[in-house]
């Protein structure tokens, strides 16, 4: 017969590996909404951006942020492509449309950072 000490040991090591195999699937499974958004994410790693650097474009303003700079910075959005807009006028508004340059692209290039031109 087994020693205790080693059947309680083995029941350890088999449940301990038991949470860890349950949080593994169903961390992949998650909510309908967090599948969806993890999906769009990946959807969006894979996709070209839909303008180019030096590309002046119309926007409407989704929201504001602020940048770790410390900056307030708008966001816009090009066909589903985030935008992180500079040196936007404080009278700005969500909703407001305005002209923008692309300056650059994230290393992913999954967000680009422009220029605030006008108000459209």
């Amino acid at each position: 017969m087994l020693d205790p000490a080693i059947l309680g040991g083995g029941g350890l090591v088999a449940l301990a590996f038991g949470a860890v195999l349950f949080r593994r699937v169903r961390g992949r499974s998650g909510s309908a909404s967090e599948r969806r958004s993890r999906e769009r994410h990946e959807a969006a790693q894979k996709r070209a951006p839909p303008v180019d650097i030096g590309d002046t474009v119309t926007v409407a303003i989704s929201e504001f942020t602020d940048h770790h700079s410390g900056e307030r910075r708008a966001v816009g959005k090009v066909e589903g492509f985030v935008v992180f807009i500079e040196d936007v006028p404080d009278d700005c508004e969500v909703t407001d449309p305005i002209r923008i340059s692309i300056l650059s692209f994230n290393r992913g290039r999954t967000s680009a950072t422009a220029r605030f031109l006008e108000s459209a």
